[in-house]
């Protein structure tokens, strides 16, 4: 095995953890103003300790203890001490509770110390409740995303970026990832191949396992990550390419697990649902022992059910450990780990016959056995350090390692779609594969902040290093006892419009996985590097200018030891062996321009590029270098009513012109000795408009909504009629989450205080599967398939009691039926109606 590439062990992550308080007292008293840029100096933290008590000197667990203009809070315990953390500053400690007068002292936080604070005594309020809940929350423009790398808000990127808060994904009771994306316009799923994987799109463009990151480390996306573990969901629009290098043009998605925090807390929890769904969970988190410096949280859960779908099972384990350590008053290192083993029965779905396809919810195709098993494991070490108040570093080291093992028969494809006996008949295949995957990341950042005349600085340079190590065992039929140079390829014959059909069987068959002999393995190790440097220059308090460039170095080894005869295949001697050497470089630059006429509101302007390495040769036999990707972005950012709505819009145009195309007979540049060669000279465009509205929890109010439109076509092409358009991207998308609390409107003595409700809504619109009819090809049979359009509809309703929380959701109410398709042969419906319902204890 070759060694890693080079990297430094370096590195940690910004200091999580501070819990967001929620302040039950008059909101002109307690209006939290969070500096715009987001940024936690942890370096600067200090500590406030001390005790609540009532007249008779009995401990008040649950009460509010906030710092008056910032987002620190806590609450009490149930000795009624409470530990709350803050920058060093001076600043009004509040203290607050329904039924109790508010009380507040001022306090001086040091940094790296920790300040007593004398007991509160709680006197009952002879005033009236009439309060409202006014949380730390940022608005959607102040939130600064860890996956930007600049501590700045998203009010001053020429960028659209959503952050989607834990809160919110425990309202909506999300499950998989694509429950959450039904809060970011423009953010779908493109298919669901064989069921294990939820494949993401925006923009156009798929999302791979370069565009999917975990507390800012990619992340392979073959299989669905767990999202009981996530803190936010990060999504960075448009093109990323300058922090990330190849990354596809349509955006980047960063998943951001819960984090260590000092105050001991946790819950355990249990979710049960339709079709035999079970999942217990558990997350706790505190100090390690006493410590000051020291922290952990573990939290796991295990899942099992069937599906709607007949004969579908799944099981899965996941633990997710971590712990941050407090190096020195400038220093931090968090330490985080995960573990997911994920079974389920592969599913292609009920298959398509000519591009139509036969309704159906239930069917399953499989064979009995079917199996896709794996397992994924990953750490992570990020420390951060202040150099001084002006400037951080912070490094990223991660490790990833990747299992997968399939066994399953083939995609539907070749179904008989002529009318008669037969019609609906299929061959079924067995397909087996063996994949693993070592990943090594290295990150290093400087941040900074100076001035250099007039012009204010928020300065990022930055270097990274990663590897990937793959091998992959792929394995073919048998060759014929009976029939020379002949392979055996039939499992058995079904029908796919009714599989119990007894149909005539080949004379000569499959019988099981295991005969499936090796064919191929093939060795990766794909190294990367990159040095970037951006700068948000302040020209004025209206205008603000983002300049930057990437420089990309990538090689892409492979070799390819192929097992060509049976003798050769037993023995493991390969036939053939075939090396593949590429060696790509590029530059992605970055200019955008924001003006900003009021302090709540931005103007912005922006250009960049992206890359894609190409796997073919051209004409002469040269590997072709990157295809180039330009990308055109304007929009509208603001923050309204005081901050308590944010509503964004956002139109970009995305252009491939050096798109990747088979030279084609008759052409003047086509070799007969090479007829494969190709040529940058395709174009595809993609066009669109995104908005996205979010509120702040409002008088028990909360408010999430947007609409995307894209059109993604060949503008250019030799092989597709220019102007059809791309498959798996939906003209239409949008969204609306709608949910009340009612605290905010009922006193303490009413049942109907710890009650929230809400809806969501999800709608997709014109997309299309199947296959691009082919120009090169007479009387070509391929067609493109429209996918019905479909709106989701969930509704869910929660009480919470004391420790105890109850939560209950209707999924897809009006039992909408549509499908998520690769090509024609991954034809997945969606879930039919399905009820869920989850009882959690606070520990």
């Amino acid at each position: 095995m070759s060694r890693p590439f080079p990297f430094l062990l370096l590195l940690s992550l910004p200091l999580a953890g501070f819990s967001h308080a929620s302040l039950a007292a008059k909101a002109e008293e307690l209006r939290l103003n969070v500096p715009a840029n987001g940024a936690d100096d942890a370096a600067r933290r200090g500590w406030i300790t001390g005790r609540v008590a009532d007249a008779n000197g009995q401990a008040v667990e649950g009460v509010t203890v906030a710092l008056k203009g910032t987002s620190y809070g806590a609450s009490t315990q149930a000795n009624g001490s409470f530990r709350l953390a803050a920058q060093a500053g001076s600043y009004q400690l509040v203290v607050s509770s329904i039924g109790y007068a508010t009380q507040e002292i001022a306090v001086t936080v040091t940094g790296g110390e920790t300040v007593s604070v004398p007991a509160f005594v709680l006197a009952a309020s002879s005033q009236a409740l009439t309060e409202v809940t006014v949380t730390g929350q940022k608005s959607l423009n102040q939130r600064a995303v860890t996956v930007g790398k600049l501590p700045v808000a998203s009010l001053d990127l020429p960028q659209s970026a959503v952050t989607v808060e834990r809160e919110v994904l425990e309202q909506q009771q999300v499950l998989r990832l694509s429950d959450a994306l039904v809060n970011v316009s423009g953010l779908y799923v493109t298919s669901t191949t064989g069921g294990t994987q939820e494949e993401l799109g925006s923009r156009g463009f798929a999302y791979g396992s370069n565009n999917t990151f975990k507390n800012g480390v990619r992340f392979n996306n073959g299989i669905m990550p767990e999202a009981s573990s996530l803190e936010r969901m990060e999504v960075l629009k448009g093109s990323a390419a300058i922090l990330y290098g190849n990354v596809a043009a349509g955006g980047v998605l960063n998943l951001v697990t819960k984090k260590p925090q000092f105050e001991r807390g946790g819950s355990v929890g249990l979710r049960v649902g339709s079709f035999g769904f079970w999942k217990p969970t558990v997350d706790v988190y505190g100090a390690i022992g006493d410590s000051k410096k020291a922290a952990f949280r573990l939290n796991g859960t295990y899942e099992q059910g069937n599906s709607y779908r007949d004969e579908v099972k799944s099981d899965r384990v996941y633990v997710n450990p971590s712990v941050l350590l407090e190096l020195s008053p400038n220093t931090t290192l968090v330490l985080e780990g995960d573990y997911l083993r994920d079974n389920r029965t592969p599913d292609y779905g009920i298959g398509a016959i000519n591009y139509e396809i036969p309704e159906s919810r239930t069917r399953f195709l499989n064979v009995a056995g079917a199996n896709n098993a794996t397992t994924q494991t990953s750490s992570t070490a990020t420390l951060t350090t202040r150099l001084n108040n002006a400037w951080s570093l912070r490094g990223v080291a991660g490790f990833q390692r990747y299992d997968n093992n399939l066994r399953s028969a083939g995609r539907p494809t070749s179904i008989v779609s002529t009318p008669g006996a037969t019609y609906g008949n299929w061959t079924r295949g067995l397909q087996r594969s063996q994949t693993s995957e070592n990943y090594y990341l290295a990150q290093l950042d400087l941040t900074g902040t100076f001035n250099t005349g007039f012009l204010g600085h928020t300065l990022l340079v930055g270097a990274d290093a990663d590897q990937y190590e793959t091998t992959t065992t792929a394995y073919t039929n048998p060759e014929s006892a009976t029939r020379p140079n002949t392979a055996v390829s039939a499992y058995d014959v079904i029908n796919i419009l009714d599989p119990s059909k007894e149909l005539a069987q080949p004379a000569e068959r499959l019988t099981s996985f295991d005969q499936l002999v090796r064919n191929s393995l093939t060795k990766g190790n794909t190294r990367r590097a990159g040095f970037y440097v951006q700068d948000l220059l302040s020209v004025s308090e209206k205008v603000k200018v983002l300049a930057g460039v990437r420089w990309s170095y990538q090689e892409t080894p492979s070799d390819v030891f192929n097992y060509n005869t049976v003798a050769n295949r037993n023995s493991k001697i390969a036939d053939t062996y075939v090396e593949n050497r590429r060696y790509d470089n590029a530059f992605s630059p970055r200019l955008g321009l924001v003006y900003q006429p009021i302090k709540t509101s931005s103007v912005f302007a922006s250009y960049s590029n992206s890359f894609t390495p190409n796997t073919g040769i051209d004409t002469d036999g040269n590997t072709l270098r990157p295809s180039i990707i330009e990308q055109y972005e304007v929009g509208i950012k603001n923050d309204l009513f005081k901050g308590a709505l944010s509503a964004n819009v956002t139109a970009y145009k995305i252009v491939n012109s050096d798109q990747s195309q088979t030279i084609q007979p008759g052409a003047p540049n086509f070799n007969e000795s090479r007829p494969t060669a190709q040529e940058l000279a395709g174009e595809v465009t993609s066009k669109g408009v995104e908005v996205d509205i979010q509120s702040k929890p409002m008088l028990g109010w909360s408010l999430i909504t947007g609409y995307s439109y894209n059109h993604t076509s060949y503008t250019k092409s030799n092989t597709y009629e220019n102007g059809s358009r791309l498959r798996y991207n939906p003209a239409h998308t949008a969204n609306l989450s709608l949910f009340y609390n009612f605290n905010s409107a009922f006193g303490e003595s009413t049942f109907l205080r710890g009650l929230n409700a809400g809806i969501t809504t999800y709608y997709v619109g014109d997309k299309l599967a199947g296959r691009n009819t082919r120009l090169t090809v007479p009387n070509d049979a391929y067609r493109l398939i429209s996918i019905p359009n479909y709106v989701l509809f969930d509704a869910s309703l929660g009480y919470t009691y004391d420790r105890v929380a109850v939560r209950v959701k209707l999924a897809n109410i009006l039992d909408e039926l549509s499908y998520n398709l690769h090509d024609d042969n991954s034809v997945n419906p969606i879930a039919p109606r399905n009820f869920s319902a989850t009882v959690s204890y606070k520990l």
